[in-house]
C-alpha cells in the first residue's frame, strides 16, 4: 500500500519547517508548498521584499529535509478574499481579523485546492493546535482543540474552519512546546532554527496600519470628543439577561453623540481607529492616557475616555448575528432558548473568559461572568468547551 501524501505549507518559518520534519518521521510522503500571497510593500515597517526572503528559507528547508518543493501564487485570491475584506470592514468602522480569514479562505481553501492537484491526501501547517476524530451517529466528526503550548496556542485563528476543511487538515506540532520546536530545528541545523516569529498581518507583515489602509481609504479630518466615565450613556443594567429584548440592547454598542462630550482634538479618519486603542491620537495634557471608546464612521467622529478603567471601555454582553454563526461542531448546536456554559476568547492571546452562551431568535449571545475590555465589532469571538472550539463568529455592532 502506498504512503499517504501530505502537502505542507512551508512558510519559511521554524514552525512549518519542524512540522515538515515530523510528518516525514511519521512516514508520510511530504511535499513542501510555498504560498506567495502578497508582494506590495506599501505601509510595511521593515523589509524590502519579505516574501522572497521567506521563499529562500522555505526552499532551503525543503532541500535539507529532502522533500519536493513547489510555489503557488495566490496573491489575487488573497487580495480579493482577505485584503479587500479588511478594507471593507475598516470602512464600515469594524475591526477585522485577517488571520482568521486567511486560514478559512486561503490556507484551507485555495491552498487546499492546489495541494489536491499535487496528489495530497492531507494538508498540514505549523499551527499550534490539535485535531481529534470520533464517530458520532455513524459519521466521522472532527474536533479542533487548543495547542498543548499555552503560550503559543493558535486555535483561535482557525475558529472558522468547517468539518470539510478539518477532515483534510493535519497539525503536526500541536502537541509540542515552542522550545522543543526550536531545539529540533537547531539539531537539524535548519536555516529557520533561530528565525524570529512573523508579526503583523498574515502574509503581509507588520504594517503602519493607517498608511496601509490609505491605499483605498482616504484620510479625512474629523473631531475627537472626550466623555466622562459617569456619562449616562454607560448606564446599563448588566443583570437583565433573562429575555432576548434585554440581551439585544445590552449587546449593542454604546450610542455615542457629541452632545455628551467635549471636543479635545482632531483625527485623520475614524476608520483608521479601533476601540481600546491608545496610540496614534497625539492628544496630550490629561492626567491619564486617553483610550478610544467608540467611533462613528458615518459622521467621522471619534470618542475617547480617560484612563484604562473608563466605563466606556467595558461591556459584559456581545452578539453574533444569526447569519454569521459558525458551528465547528454542528452536532453540539443549541436551539433558540437553549444555553451552555463555556470559555470564550475575543482576541488572540486573551486568557479564556467564563461565559454563558445563549441562542436567541436574532443571534447567539455571549454573557460574560466579568466585564470585558475593548469588545470590538468585526473581531471574532471563539467559544470553547473543554479546550475545544465549538462555535465562532464576528462580533456584531
Amino acid at each position: 500500500m502506498s504512503k499517504e501524501t501530505v502537502v505542507i505549507g512551508l512558510s519559511g518559518g521554524v514552525d512549518s519547517s519542524v512540522a515538515a520534519y515530523v510528518l516525514k518521521q511519521q512516514g508520510y510522503n511530504v511535499i513542501g508548498l510555498f504560498m506567495r500571497n502578497w508582494t506590495d510593500t506599501t505601509g510595511l515597517l521593515k523589509g524590502d521584499c519579505p516574501w522572497m526572503d521567506d521563499k529562500f528559507d522555505a526552499e532551503a528547508v525543503a532541500r535539507k529535509l529532502d522533500i519536493p518543493f513547489h510555489m503557488v501564487d495566490l496573491s489575487s485570491e488573497y487580495r480579493a478574499r482577505v485584503v479587500d475584506y479588511m478594507f471593507s470592514e475598516y470602512e464600515k468602522g469594524r475591526t477585522p481579523n485577517p488571520d482568521v480569514l486567511c486560514n478559512r479562505e486561503i490556507k484551507f481553501d485555495k491552498f487546499l485546492e492546489k495541494a489536491l492537484e499535487l496528489g495530497a491526501d492531507y494538508v498540514a501547517t505549523g499551527h499550534y493546535c490539535r485535531k481529534t476524530t470520533q464517530i458520532i451517529n455513524g459519521k466521522e466528526t472532527y474536533s479542533l482543540l487548543a495547542g498543548s503550548d499555552p503560550n503559543k496556542d493558535q486555535s483561535y485563528f482557525l475558529c472558522q474552519l468547517s468539518q470539510q476543511q478539518l477532515e483534510k487538515a493535519l497539525f503536526p506540532i500541536g502537541d509540542m512546546l515552542k522550545p522543543e520546536v526550536r531545539r529540533i530545528a537547531s539539531e537539524l541545523n535548519l536555516i529557520t532554527a533561530h528565525k524570529k516569529d512573523s508579526q503583523g498581518i498574515c502574509f503581509v507583515g507588520k504594517v503602519d496600519l493607517p498608511v496601509f489602509l490609505q491605499q483605498k481609504l482616504k484620510a479625512k479630518e474629523g473631531k475627537v470628543f472626550i466623555l466622562e466615565s459617569d456619562c449616562e450613556i454607560f448606564n446599563r443594567d448588566w443583570t437583565k439577561t433573562d429575555n432576548e429584548d434585554y440581551l439585544y440592547e445590552l449587546s449593542k454598542n454604546y450610542s455615542f453623540h457629541p452632545k455628551y462630550g467635549k471636543k479635545v482634538g482632531t483625527h485623520q479618519g475614524a476608520h483608521f481607529y479601533t476601540i481600546g486603542q491608545r496610540k496614534g491620537l497625539n492628544i496630550g495634557g490629561f492626567p491619564e492616557p486617553l483610550f478610544i471608546i467608540g467611533t462613528n464612521v458615518e459622521f467621522n467622529q471619534i470618542y475617547v475616555g480617560m484612563g484604562d478603567g473608563h466605563r466606556g471601555l467595558h461591556r459584559k454582553v456581545l452578539r453574533i448575528n444569526k447569519d454569521e454563526i459558525h458551528w465547528v461542531r454542528q452536532d453540539l448546536e443549541i436551539g433558540a432558548g437553549q444555553e451552555l456554559r463555556a470559555d470564550v476568547r475575543i482576541r488572540y492571546r486573551q486568557p479564556l473568559q467564563k461565559a454563558t452562551v445563549k441562542m436567541g431568535d436574532r443571534g447567539l449571545y455571549i454573557v460574560f461572568d466579568e466585564q470585558q475590555r475593548g469588545v470590538t465589532p468585526g473581531q471574532f469571538a471563539a467559544v470553547y468547551v473543554n479546550d475545544e472550539i465549538v462555535v465562532s463568529g464576528p462580533i456584531a455592532e
